[in-house]
């Protein structure tokens, strides 16, 4: 990997410099609408919906927020998620240090340590420059994402699945052949790569709000059609004594983003610095995956996550540079977390209704749309009767077919 001592600062013009070079070897995937989400997500809970989770019993009646659901498609992006844009940016700074290519670095290849959509990323991103890849995976990997990641020409060396036996292995492959690192998440050359999804998805938004607006479609309703200036209402934002925020035109008010090691989610967040887009992180709750959340809330770091929570690609600990741009500069506004339950649901309506395939952690973002009653009571309070455009990254679609009936065969509700 680049020296992070020379890699661009961390903003959005960096984030836009980014973008400049992984252009061409990135989708730039769709930004869409869905109808049926977004009702459900503007419809109050039930009461009795609310039994069995930690709103049950509070006094203040299930939030009525007004939400329009903007959709981010990086499940429809090469290697099926956001992933290549970070490992396409760090190749393409690396090839940009003096003295890597003429001086044989190049042939020596780069390297990481990963299981999941990374492993598959910067495999792609070498074989696209003529680069070996080395990757080590634990040897409980799914077959699948093994086949996938020879697929794309990188070498696969098995290690055992404790971060401490992947990283070994990873530095036995450097000692080996003076392969350069590619980490997942814990770089500003991997933050600014991923932070280029944000700039699209706010462009995009945008410009569909604004085509809505010019020429409004005759009524009906079509599959991931632009949301309407009928469907945004014509009401006016509450008084300010209220507390609610004056909708800002053609502009998204929120995105809400998956966190796992937070590379993504700091990136986003940079490719929304100065613009007035707040931008919150999502995490499940289960056996602790809320590490972001819980260090946010406390002021230091958490570690070590060790966890099985269905979303496997977002149980990893938030790196040091996802933390400096998350926390320690507080351009992330906070953090929302989720149940299996209410996870497996917005997959399954996902699936069902809008006719996406994503994976368990790209529906963690919606799941907080539709499930979690702090954020829905803040777009309530904030926005009022005008209510808030949502940005939703869907961020992967990397789905194991074979674990389908795992998820769903229970029948589970999201009261869990």
């Amino acid at each position: 990997m680049a020296d992070p001592a020379t890699s661009a600062p961390l903003t959005r013009a960096s984030v836009q410099a980014a973008h400049d070079l992984v252009r061409p070897f990135v989708h730039h995937t769709p930004t869409l609408t869905n109808a049926t989400l977004t009702s459900l997500a503007s419809t109050a809970r039930r009461p009795e919906d609310l039994v069995g989770t930690e709103w049950e019993g509070r006094a203040q009646p299930p939030a009525s927020p007004a939400v329009r659901l903007w959709f981010k498609c990086e499940n429809l992006q090469r290697i099926g998620a956001f992933k290549v844009r970070g490992a396409f940016h760090a190749i393409e700074k690396l090839k940009q240090e003096p003295g890597w290519l003429a001086g044989g670095g190049k042939e020596k290849g780069v390297v990481t340590h990963s299981s999941g959509n990374h492993a598959q990323a910067l495999a792609l991103a070498a074989r696209t420059n003529g680069i070996p890849a080395y990757i080590v995976m634990p040897d409980i990997s799914p077959p699948a994402k093994i086949a996938a990641t020879r697929g794309y020409g990188a070498k696969v060396i098995f290690s055992g699945s404790t971060s401490v036996e992947r990283e070994a292995a990873a530095a036995k492959v450097i000692e080996e052949t003076g392969a350069r690192l590619v980490p997942p998440y814990d770089h500003p050359d991997i933050v600014l790569g991923q932070g280029t999804l944000g700039l699209e998805l706010q462009e995009d938004a945008a410009r569909m709000m604004t085509e809505a607006e010019s020429d409004p479609p005759s009524g009906k309703c079509s599959f991931a059609a632009p949301v309407t200036k009928q469907e945004r209402g014509e009401r006016k934002p509450e008084p300010s004594s209220s507390g609610a925020k004056t909708k800002r035109r053609n502009q998204l008010d929120i995105i809400l983003a998956p966190c796992g090691g937070g590379g993504m989610l700091s990136g986003v967040a940079l490719s929304c610095e100065g613009t007035g887009v707040r931008v919150f992180g999502c995490e499940p709750s289960f056996e602790g995956a809320d590490d972001a959340k819980r260090g946010f809330e406390s002021g230091t770091r958490v570690e070590t996550v060790k966890t099985l929570t269905v979303a496997d690609g977002l149980r990893t600990p938030l790196g040091r540079v996802p933390w400096s741009v998350i926390y320690e500069r507080r351009l992330v506004e906070g953090f929302y977390s989720v149940t299996e339950a209410e996870i497996r649901d917005a997959l399954r309506l996902v699936l069902e209704r809008f006719k996406m395939v994503i994976e368990p952690s790209a529906a963690v973002p919606l799941a907080v749309a539709l499930y979690n009653e702090d954020f829905r009571a803040l777009v309530e309070r904030e926005y009022g009767a005008e209510g808030a455009d949502v940005g939703i990254v869907f961020s992967g679609g990397n789905l194991n077919l074979e674990i389908l009936g795992s998820l769903f065969g229970g029948g589970e509700s999201a009261k869990n």
